[in-house]
């Protein structure tokens, strides 16, 4: 995939600035999926009607036979002009970026749920008189996807591919603005870790408050399907986006992944989109990686807000990190038996801690631990995420905890679990079920898990950090000195034979050893 990418935006380098490669590309990339996905369930139409010719029939008569109807002026072979199609009078595209941009309306006009979606780009855009991107680089980008290594059907690529291919784009060629934006994006491996760690069951309603591009929601929907292999009420997913192009590429991901999803766009901090009356809406089951450590939130909206998510649930964050008010804001969306799974800062866990007089951060962390909400905290290790080499943490939050896990709080030591990466690391499959697996069997394991009580986070000061409890370093091993000198002295003798060996074989070969002749 980053192959192909790095491609994609070399072929229209000159052109755009690095940052607007992806609103370009992406559409580009979504189109080619949606018409390869559209191939390939053509293709299950004609098994199922003997021919490609009633297939086709059948399926112009039913639309709703495919996930998305993809009308013929906007396939692929047409779009890559591999295949002439026939247009109608004065319909003609003058130029390729008319076509494409006349393209992705037709596809948004016979699916109602990609409208404001992929429809947002003009390929034939003019500004001064010179056109944004020209036809040669649309045609260069377009005969790169056409290459057959580069089929992006049902089974060719990764559920969350689009996702994906946002993050690499914006993380290669756009670093600084996402950083600027606060944007951590979440790893897919993280993701699916989320996923194991809440275990969301059939039905249940599922939230992400800072959605991204969707990856999260999606990845819990498909651990249920892993767990329960036939899904008869599948999860409904919830997700407020603030960024425009991630609520765009997660209305994608959700369409393409033909889940029930619910995506709205605004900044869930002060504007929260999903009410019930007048207050919160709650959930089940909430996963987010929110801005880590934001600033840029006024300290007097905490104390006035509507919704009152803070006041009560510990107090008000600092101004110089919005952590804690995003764990507040989380908890206020469960329900009575709803957990979560939060991505945050590792300093979250522990900022305040060990040090004399009051903290916020610290105060918030008290009462959630008093309250007995915390059900566990796992430590990432280092440089997962994109745009920073931190740990990260996951803090885990429950509601209704079962009798045998009140009062306790599951803390994993998780950083040891990866493989190195390039550019980054990454935690392997088999990592990702040994840390959930932990967290859910809940017993001590040496050097990586520590159940602690609420008694013993008080006497530490409500530090929640892993690493506060559990010990990483390796052993100190004491010998007796007298077992130590008689292996020097084995070694010795061995080394001495081993001398007189090698002195024999290079005498024979007419060398001097060691000076001697």
């Amino acid at each position: 995939m980053e192959g192909m990418l790095w491609k994609a935006a070399c072929s229209i380098r000159g052109e755009k600035d690095a940052p607007k490669f992806k609103d370009y590309i992406l559409p580009l990339v979504f189109i080619k999926r949606l018409s390869d996905v559209f191939d390939d369930e053509v293709a299950r139409l004609t098994e199922t009607y003997g021919d490609a010719v009633t297939a086709n029939a059948v399926l112009e008569a039913d639309h709703s036979l495919v996930r998305f109807y993809i009308p013929s002026e906007a396939r692929w072979p047409v779009v890559s002009r591999r295949v002439a199609f026939d247009w109608p009078e004065g319909k003609r595209p003058r130029t390729l970026g008319e076509q494409l941009t006349q393209t992705v309306r037709a596809i948004a006009r016979a699916n109602p749920s990609l409208q404001g979606v992929i429809d947002i780009v003009d390929y034939n855009e003019t500004r001064n008189g010179e056109r944004e991107i020209s036809d040669e680089a649309l045609a260069r980008l377009i005969e790169l996807l056409s290459d057959p290594r580069y089929r992006l059907g049902l089974t060719d690529v990764e559920p969350d591919f689009l996702g994906r291919a946002y993050e690499y784009l914006l993380r290669k060629f756009a670093e600084g603005q996402g950083q600027s934006a606060g944007e951590f994006f979440t790893p897919k491996e993280v993701g699916w870790l989320i996923a194991h760690l809440v275990r969301a069951q059939q039905g249940e309603e599922a939230y992400d408050p800072c959605c991204g591009s969707g990856g999260l929601l999606i990845k819990c929907q498909l651990a249920l399907r892993e767990r329960d292999k036939t899904i008869a009420w599948p999860l409904r997913l919830h997700g407020q986006e603030l960024t425009g192009a991630s609520f765009a590429i997660a209305r994608m991901n959700m369409v393409l992944h033909d889940m029930e999803g619910e995506i709205v766009r605004g900044n869930t901090m002060t504007n929260p989109k999903f009410l019930d009356g007048s207050g919160l809406r709650r959930f089940d089951v909430v996963v987010t990686n929110p801005m880590w450590n934001q600033d840029n939130f006024d300290p007097a909206a905490y104390e006035t807000d509507p919704f009152e998510r803070f006041a009560p649930r510990g107090g008000f964050a600092p101004a110089s990190s919005a952590d804690w008010a995003w764990l507040e804001h989380v908890l206020a969306s469960l329900n009575d038996r709803g957990r979560a799974a939060v991505v945050l800062d590792t300093g979250a866990a522990s900022r305040g801690s060990g040090s004399q007089g009051e903290n916020r951060e610290k105060s918030i962390r008290r009462w959630f631990v008093e309250q007995d909400v915390v059900a566990g905290v796992i430590l990432l290790p280092e440089n997962l995420f994109y745009n920073t080499t931190a740990a990260g943490i996951i803090i885990v939050l429950n509601r209704h905890k079962p009798a045998d896990r009140q009062g306790k709080i599951v803390l994993v030591n998780g950083s040891g679990e990866f493989e190195k990466g390039r550019p980054k690391n990454f935690i392997p499959d088999p990592a990702i079920r040994k840390i959930a697996d932990a967290f859910h069997a809940a017993l001590d394991v040496e050097r990586f898990v520590k159940v602690a009580t609420i008694e013993e986070i008080a006497r530490n000061d409500y530090n929640l950090s892993p690493s506060r409890y559990i010990e990483t370093a390796a052993p100190t091993e004491h010998r007796d000195i007298q077992s130590i000198l008689d292996q020097l002295a084995g070694l010795d003798q061995e080394a001495t034979r081993l001398d007189g060996e090698l002195e024999k074989i290079f005498r024979g070969l007419g060398y001097r050893w060691r000076g001697r002749s």
